[in-house]
Protein backbone atom coordinates (compact mmCIF):
# COMPACT_ATOMS: atom_id res chain seq x y z
CA UNK A 1 0.00 0.00 0.00
CA UNK A 2 1.38 3.38 -1.02
CA UNK A 3 1.43 6.09 1.63
CA UNK A 4 -0.24 9.09 0.02
CA UNK A 5 1.72 12.18 0.94
CA UNK A 6 -0.50 14.54 -1.07
CA UNK A 7 -3.31 13.89 1.39
CA UNK A 8 -1.23 15.45 4.15
CA UNK A 9 0.30 18.27 2.11
CA UNK A 10 -0.79 19.07 -1.45
CA UNK A 11 2.16 21.47 -1.83
CA UNK A 12 4.93 18.84 -1.59
CA UNK A 13 7.19 19.23 -4.60
CA UNK A 14 10.04 16.85 -3.70
CA UNK A 15 10.23 13.81 -1.44
CA UNK A 16 12.29 10.71 -0.78
CA UNK A 17 10.86 7.21 -1.26
CA UNK A 18 11.75 3.58 -1.74
CA UNK A 19 10.98 1.62 -4.92
CA UNK A 20 8.84 -1.36 -3.92
CA UNK A 21 8.46 -2.79 -7.42
CA UNK A 22 9.35 -1.94 -11.01
CA UNK A 23 7.75 -3.93 -13.81
CA UNK A 24 8.10 -3.49 -17.56
CA UNK A 25 4.80 -2.90 -19.39
CA UNK A 26 5.31 -2.77 -23.16
CA UNK A 27 7.64 0.20 -23.72
CA UNK A 28 7.03 1.69 -20.26
CA UNK A 29 7.77 0.81 -16.63
CA UNK A 30 5.23 0.66 -13.82
CA UNK A 31 6.83 1.71 -10.55
CA UNK A 32 5.31 1.44 -7.08
CA UNK A 33 6.80 3.47 -4.22
CA UNK A 34 6.34 3.01 -0.49
CA UNK A 35 5.22 6.67 -0.31
CA UNK A 36 4.24 9.15 -2.97
CA UNK A 37 3.16 12.76 -3.43
CA UNK A 38 2.06 12.05 -7.02
CA UNK A 39 -1.70 12.33 -7.43
CA UNK A 40 -3.15 9.38 -9.41
CA UNK A 41 -5.71 10.05 -12.13
CA UNK A 42 -9.23 10.11 -10.74
CA UNK A 43 -12.33 12.19 -10.14
CA UNK A 44 -11.87 14.04 -13.43
CA UNK A 45 -8.32 15.15 -12.55
CA UNK A 46 -5.34 13.88 -14.59
CA UNK A 47 -2.50 12.00 -12.93
CA UNK A 48 0.65 13.87 -11.96
CA UNK A 49 3.91 13.94 -13.90
CA UNK A 50 7.50 14.42 -12.80
CA UNK A 51 10.56 12.30 -11.97
CA UNK A 52 11.47 9.31 -9.83
CA UNK A 53 15.21 9.71 -9.65
CA UNK A 54 16.30 10.10 -13.30
CA UNK A 55 13.21 8.25 -14.57
CA UNK A 56 10.55 10.48 -16.10
CA UNK A 57 7.00 9.95 -14.83
CA UNK A 58 4.57 10.48 -17.72
CA UNK A 59 1.37 9.50 -15.91
CA UNK A 60 0.11 8.27 -12.56
CA UNK A 61 -2.77 5.91 -11.88
CA UNK A 62 -4.40 4.05 -9.02
CA UNK A 63 -4.53 0.27 -8.64
CA UNK A 64 -6.16 -0.91 -5.45
CA UNK A 65 -4.22 0.59 -2.54
CA UNK A 66 -1.17 1.33 -4.70
CA UNK A 67 -0.21 4.31 -6.85
CA UNK A 68 1.23 3.20 -10.19
CA UNK A 69 3.84 5.58 -11.61
CA UNK A 70 4.11 5.07 -15.38
CA UNK A 71 7.71 5.86 -16.31
CA UNK A 72 9.96 5.94 -19.36
CA UNK A 73 12.81 4.04 -17.65
CA UNK A 74 13.27 1.80 -14.59
CA UNK A 75 14.23 2.84 -11.07
CA UNK A 76 15.31 0.97 -7.95
CA UNK A 77 16.32 1.46 -4.33
CA UNK A 78 16.07 4.75 -2.49
CA UNK A 79 15.08 7.61 -4.80
CA UNK A 80 14.48 11.35 -4.72
CA UNK A 81 11.23 12.19 -6.47
CA UNK A 82 10.04 15.48 -7.93
CA UNK A 83 6.48 16.40 -8.89
CA UNK A 84 6.09 18.51 -12.05
CA UNK A 85 4.89 21.44 -9.98
CA UNK A 86 3.80 23.69 -12.83
CA UNK A 87 1.51 20.94 -14.11
CA UNK A 88 0.25 19.99 -10.62
CA UNK A 89 -0.49 23.60 -9.66
CA UNK A 90 -2.30 24.16 -12.97
CA UNK A 91 -4.51 21.15 -12.16
CA UNK A 92 -5.08 22.45 -8.63
CA UNK A 93 -6.26 25.74 -10.13
CA UNK A 94 -8.58 23.90 -12.54
CA UNK A 95 -10.06 21.63 -9.88
CA UNK A 96 -10.62 24.37 -7.31
CA UNK A 97 -12.08 26.67 -9.96
CA UNK A 98 -14.51 23.95 -11.01
CA UNK A 99 -15.65 23.55 -7.40
CA UNK A 100 -16.32 27.27 -7.11
CA UNK A 101 -18.19 27.51 -10.41
CA UNK A 102 -20.24 24.32 -9.94
CA UNK A 103 -21.14 25.18 -6.36
CA UNK A 104 -22.38 28.65 -7.25
CA UNK A 105 -24.32 27.50 -10.30
CA UNK A 106 -25.92 24.79 -8.15
CA UNK A 107 -26.94 27.40 -5.57
CA UNK A 108 -28.53 29.55 -8.30
CA UNK A 109 -30.32 26.80 -10.23
CA UNK A 110 -30.37 23.61 -8.18
CA UNK A 111 -28.81 21.75 -11.12
CA UNK A 112 -26.20 19.10 -10.41
CA UNK A 113 -22.76 18.72 -11.91
CA UNK A 114 -23.14 15.35 -13.67
CA UNK A 115 -19.90 15.35 -15.65
CA UNK A 116 -16.47 16.93 -15.27
CA UNK A 117 -13.35 16.68 -17.41
CA UNK A 118 -10.01 18.47 -17.09
CA UNK A 119 -8.50 18.54 -20.57
CA UNK A 120 -5.13 19.74 -21.79
CA UNK A 121 -6.44 23.25 -22.50
CA UNK A 122 -9.82 23.63 -20.79
CA UNK A 123 -12.30 22.26 -18.28
CA UNK A 124 -15.75 21.07 -19.33
CA UNK A 125 -18.59 20.68 -16.84
CA UNK A 126 -21.97 19.08 -17.57
CA UNK A 127 -25.05 20.21 -15.67
CA UNK A 128 -28.39 18.44 -15.32
CA UNK A 129 -30.62 21.24 -16.62
CA UNK A 130 -30.78 24.20 -19.02
CA UNK A 131 -28.86 27.32 -18.04
CA UNK A 132 -29.69 30.78 -19.39
CA UNK A 133 -27.02 33.21 -20.56
CA UNK A 134 -27.99 35.50 -17.68
CA UNK A 135 -27.40 32.74 -15.10
CA UNK A 136 -24.12 31.80 -16.79
CA UNK A 137 -22.95 35.41 -16.52
CA UNK A 138 -24.08 35.67 -12.90
CA UNK A 139 -22.29 32.43 -12.02
CA UNK A 140 -19.07 33.65 -13.62
CA UNK A 141 -19.29 36.98 -11.77
CA UNK A 142 -19.94 35.42 -8.36
CA UNK A 143 -17.20 32.81 -8.94
CA UNK A 144 -14.60 35.49 -9.52
CA UNK A 145 -15.81 37.43 -6.48
CA UNK A 146 -15.05 34.34 -4.36
CA UNK A 147 -11.56 34.29 -5.88
CA UNK A 148 -11.01 37.97 -5.04
CA UNK A 149 -12.06 37.36 -1.44
CA UNK A 150 -9.25 34.79 -1.18
CA UNK A 151 -11.20 32.53 1.17
CA UNK A 152 -9.55 29.34 2.50
CA UNK A 153 -10.20 25.95 0.89
CA UNK A 154 -10.58 23.53 3.78
CA UNK A 155 -11.06 19.79 4.28
CA UNK A 156 -13.67 18.14 6.51
CA UNK A 157 -13.60 14.46 7.46
CA UNK A 158 -16.96 13.81 9.14
CA UNK A 159 -17.52 10.69 11.17
CA UNK A 160 -20.06 8.29 9.69
CA UNK A 161 -22.92 9.48 11.88
CA UNK A 162 -22.06 13.13 11.25
CA UNK A 163 -22.20 13.03 7.44
CA UNK A 164 -25.96 13.50 7.36
CA UNK A 165 -25.53 16.88 9.04
CA UNK A 166 -23.81 18.28 5.93
CA UNK A 167 -25.57 19.52 2.78
CA UNK A 168 -22.89 18.65 0.27
CA UNK A 169 -22.62 17.93 -3.45
CA UNK A 170 -21.51 14.54 -4.75
CA UNK A 171 -21.55 12.98 -8.23
CA UNK A 172 -21.83 9.41 -6.94
CA UNK A 173 -22.56 7.26 -3.93
CA UNK A 174 -19.59 7.16 -1.56
CA UNK A 175 -18.60 4.46 0.89
CA UNK A 176 -16.01 4.67 3.64
CA UNK A 177 -14.45 7.86 4.91
CA UNK A 178 -15.78 10.90 3.05
CA UNK A 179 -13.59 13.94 2.42
CA UNK A 180 -15.52 17.17 1.98
CA UNK A 181 -13.95 20.24 0.36
CA UNK A 182 -15.39 23.46 1.76
CA UNK A 183 -15.16 26.86 0.10
CA UNK A 184 -17.07 29.36 2.23
CA UNK A 185 -19.74 31.13 0.21
CA UNK A 186 -19.32 28.84 -2.78
CA UNK A 187 -19.30 25.09 -2.28
CA UNK A 188 -19.23 22.00 -0.11
CA UNK A 189 -18.43 18.93 -2.15
CA UNK A 190 -17.17 15.37 -1.65
CA UNK A 191 -13.87 15.13 -3.51
CA UNK A 192 -10.56 13.25 -3.44
CA UNK A 193 -8.58 15.61 -5.70
CA UNK A 194 -5.98 18.30 -5.05
CA UNK A 195 -6.91 21.94 -4.51
CA UNK A 196 -5.30 25.27 -3.79
CA UNK A 197 -5.15 26.38 -0.16
CA UNK A 198 -6.89 29.68 -0.90
CA UNK A 199 -9.26 30.70 -3.69
CA UNK A 200 -7.02 33.63 -4.65
CA UNK A 201 -4.53 31.14 -6.11
CA UNK A 202 -7.11 30.16 -8.75
CA UNK A 203 -6.53 33.51 -10.45
CA UNK A 204 -9.69 33.81 -12.53
CA UNK A 205 -12.52 31.83 -14.11
CA UNK A 206 -13.94 32.53 -17.56
CA UNK A 207 -16.84 30.63 -19.16
CA UNK A 208 -15.95 30.59 -22.87
CA UNK A 209 -18.80 28.49 -24.30
CA UNK A 210 -22.05 26.71 -23.47
CA UNK A 211 -23.90 24.12 -25.53
CA UNK A 212 -26.96 21.93 -25.06
CA UNK A 213 -25.92 18.47 -23.92
CA UNK A 214 -28.28 15.57 -23.19
CA UNK A 215 -30.94 17.00 -20.84
CA UNK A 216 -28.81 19.94 -19.72
CA UNK A 217 -25.77 21.91 -20.83
CA UNK A 218 -22.02 21.50 -21.19
CA UNK A 219 -20.03 24.58 -20.16
CA UNK A 220 -16.40 25.09 -21.11
CA UNK A 221 -14.23 26.98 -18.63
CA UNK A 222 -10.82 28.61 -18.82
CA UNK A 223 -9.33 28.73 -15.33
CA UNK A 224 -6.18 30.18 -13.81
CA UNK A 225 -3.15 30.36 -16.11
CA UNK A 226 -5.27 29.05 -18.98
CA UNK A 227 -7.72 31.93 -18.59
CA UNK A 228 -4.84 34.40 -18.81
CA UNK A 229 -3.43 32.66 -21.89
CA UNK A 230 -6.87 32.64 -23.51
CA UNK A 231 -7.25 36.37 -22.85
CA UNK A 232 -3.78 37.07 -24.23
CA UNK A 233 -4.50 35.12 -27.41
CA UNK A 234 -7.86 36.82 -27.97
CA UNK A 235 -6.38 40.25 -27.29
CA UNK A 236 -3.65 39.65 -29.89
CA UNK A 237 -6.21 38.45 -32.43
CA UNK A 238 -8.46 41.43 -31.73
CA UNK A 239 -5.50 43.77 -32.24
CA UNK A 240 -4.70 42.15 -35.61
CA UNK A 241 -8.31 42.42 -36.75
CA UNK A 242 -8.43 46.02 -35.51
CA UNK A 243 -5.36 46.88 -37.58
CA UNK A 244 -6.75 45.12 -40.67
CA UNK A 245 -10.07 46.96 -40.43
CA UNK A 246 -8.53 50.29 -39.37
CA UNK A 247 -10.96 50.33 -36.46
CA UNK A 248 -10.61 50.67 -32.71
CA UNK A 249 -10.64 47.36 -30.82
CA UNK A 250 -14.01 48.14 -29.26
CA UNK A 251 -15.49 48.83 -32.69
CA UNK A 252 -14.33 45.74 -34.59
CA UNK A 253 -17.66 43.85 -34.23
CA UNK A 254 -19.53 46.73 -35.89
CA UNK A 255 -16.81 47.01 -38.53
CA UNK A 256 -17.02 43.30 -39.33
CA UNK A 257 -20.81 43.55 -39.66
CA UNK A 258 -20.46 46.47 -42.09
CA UNK A 259 -17.84 44.51 -44.04
CA UNK A 260 -20.22 41.54 -44.27
CA UNK A 261 -22.97 43.78 -45.62
CA UNK A 262 -20.61 45.31 -48.16
CA UNK A 263 -19.33 41.90 -49.21
CA UNK A 264 -22.89 40.61 -49.66
CA UNK A 265 -23.74 43.60 -51.86
CA UNK A 266 -20.59 43.10 -53.92
CA UNK A 267 -21.42 39.41 -54.28
CA UNK A 268 -24.83 40.26 -55.72
CA UNK A 269 -23.14 42.52 -58.28
CA UNK A 270 -20.73 39.70 -59.09
CA UNK A 271 -23.63 37.27 -59.62
CA UNK A 272 -25.33 39.70 -62.02
CA UNK A 273 -22.11 40.25 -63.98
CA UNK A 274 -21.45 36.52 -64.15
CA UNK A 275 -24.96 35.91 -65.39
CA UNK A 276 -24.41 38.40 -68.22
CA UNK A 277 -21.08 36.70 -68.96
CA UNK A 278 -22.83 33.33 -69.13
CA UNK A 279 -25.42 34.78 -71.52
CA UNK A 280 -22.62 35.93 -73.84
CA UNK A 281 -21.02 32.49 -73.65
CA UNK A 282 -24.32 30.81 -74.55
CA UNK A 283 -24.62 32.91 -77.73
CA UNK A 284 -21.58 31.07 -79.17
CA UNK A 285 -23.10 27.61 -78.78
CA UNK A 286 -24.50 25.38 -81.51
CA UNK A 287 -27.01 22.52 -81.25
CA UNK A 288 -24.22 20.10 -82.23
CA UNK A 289 -22.07 21.07 -79.25
CA UNK A 290 -24.17 22.60 -76.39
CA UNK A 291 -21.29 22.39 -73.90
CA UNK A 292 -19.61 25.23 -71.99
CA UNK A 293 -16.64 25.40 -69.63
CA UNK A 294 -16.19 27.75 -66.67
CA UNK A 295 -13.07 27.99 -64.51
CA UNK A 296 -14.65 28.82 -61.12
CA UNK A 297 -14.89 25.20 -59.95
CA UNK A 298 -18.35 25.94 -58.56
CA UNK A 299 -21.10 23.31 -58.79
CA UNK A 300 -23.68 26.14 -58.58
CA UNK A 301 -22.09 27.91 -61.55
CA UNK A 302 -22.21 24.67 -63.54
CA UNK A 303 -25.90 24.26 -62.67
CA UNK A 304 -26.81 27.86 -63.58
CA UNK A 305 -24.89 27.68 -66.84
CA UNK A 306 -26.37 24.32 -67.85
CA UNK A 307 -29.88 25.62 -67.11
CA UNK A 308 -29.29 28.66 -69.32
CA UNK A 309 -28.09 26.42 -72.15
CA UNK A 310 -31.16 24.21 -71.72
CA UNK A 311 -33.28 27.29 -72.37
CA UNK A 312 -31.90 27.33 -75.95
CA UNK A 313 -31.29 23.66 -76.70
CA UNK A 314 -32.90 20.34 -75.71
CA UNK A 315 -30.04 19.56 -73.30
CA UNK A 316 -27.45 21.85 -71.69
CA UNK A 317 -24.02 20.69 -70.50
CA UNK A 318 -21.65 22.72 -68.30
CA UNK A 319 -18.30 21.91 -66.69
CA UNK A 320 -16.77 24.18 -64.04
CA UNK A 321 -13.17 23.79 -62.87
CA UNK A 322 -9.74 23.05 -64.33
CA UNK A 323 -7.53 20.14 -65.40
CA UNK A 324 -5.55 20.11 -62.16
CA UNK A 325 -8.45 20.08 -59.67
CA UNK A 326 -11.09 18.39 -61.82
CA UNK A 327 -14.48 19.61 -62.98
CA UNK A 328 -17.94 19.90 -61.45
CA UNK A 329 -20.56 19.22 -64.07
CA UNK A 330 -24.29 19.72 -64.59
CA UNK A 331 -26.66 18.40 -67.25
CA UNK A 332 -30.08 20.05 -67.54
CA UNK A 333 -33.06 19.55 -69.82
CA UNK A 334 -36.54 21.04 -69.78
CA UNK A 335 -37.96 18.27 -71.97
CA UNK A 336 -35.78 15.13 -71.73
CA UNK A 337 -34.81 12.63 -69.01
CA UNK A 338 -31.04 13.15 -68.64
CA UNK A 339 -30.27 10.42 -66.09
CA UNK A 340 -29.01 7.98 -68.70
CA UNK A 341 -26.81 10.73 -70.15
CA UNK A 342 -25.29 11.24 -66.72
CA UNK A 343 -24.39 7.56 -66.49
CA UNK A 344 -22.62 7.79 -69.86
CA UNK A 345 -20.62 10.85 -68.71
CA UNK A 346 -19.56 9.10 -65.52
CA UNK A 347 -18.54 5.95 -67.40
CA UNK A 348 -16.59 7.81 -70.10
CA UNK A 349 -14.84 10.32 -67.82
CA UNK A 350 -14.35 8.45 -64.51
CA UNK A 351 -17.01 10.62 -62.94
CA UNK A 352 -19.60 10.31 -60.23
CA UNK A 353 -22.93 11.97 -59.70
CA UNK A 354 -26.67 11.71 -60.15
CA UNK A 355 -29.93 13.56 -59.76
CA UNK A 356 -33.46 13.91 -61.12
CA UNK A 357 -34.84 13.36 -64.64
CA UNK A 358 -34.51 17.07 -65.46
CA UNK A 359 -31.07 17.64 -63.90
CA UNK A 360 -28.04 15.68 -62.83
CA UNK A 361 -24.87 16.98 -61.17
CA UNK A 362 -21.51 15.43 -60.41
CA UNK A 363 -17.76 15.63 -60.93
CA UNK A 364 -15.12 14.21 -63.27
CA UNK A 365 -11.33 13.95 -63.03
CA UNK A 366 -10.66 14.00 -66.77
CA UNK A 367 -8.88 16.95 -68.46
CA UNK A 368 -10.78 19.31 -70.72
CA UNK A 369 -9.49 17.85 -73.98
CA UNK A 370 -10.83 14.40 -73.01
CA UNK A 371 -14.21 15.89 -72.08
CA UNK A 372 -14.42 17.71 -75.41
CA UNK A 373 -13.40 14.52 -77.27
CA UNK A 374 -16.26 12.57 -75.70
CA UNK A 375 -18.76 15.15 -76.96
CA UNK A 376 -17.08 15.46 -80.38
CA UNK A 377 -17.44 11.72 -80.87
CA UNK A 378 -21.09 11.86 -79.85
CA UNK A 379 -22.09 11.14 -76.26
Amino acid sequence: MTERLYREDQYIKEFGAKVMSCEKAKDRYEIILDRSAFYPEGGGQPGDRGFIGPSKVIDTAERGEDIIHICESPAEGEVICAVDWDYRFLNMQQHTGEHIFSGILHSLTGFDNVGFHMGESEVTVDFSGPVSREILSETEKKSNEIIWKNVPVTEIYPAGDELGNYDYRSKKEISGQVRLIKIEGADLCACCGTHTAYTGEVGMIKAVSMMNYKQGVRITLKIGARALEDYREKTENAAKISASLCAKTGEIADSVEKLKEKTAAEHLKYIELKKKYFELMCEKLTPEFPVLFDDSGSADDARILADMIAGKFPVGYAFSGNDEDGYKYAVVSHSTDVRETGKKINAALSGRGGGKPEMIMGSVNAPRNEIEKVFDEGL
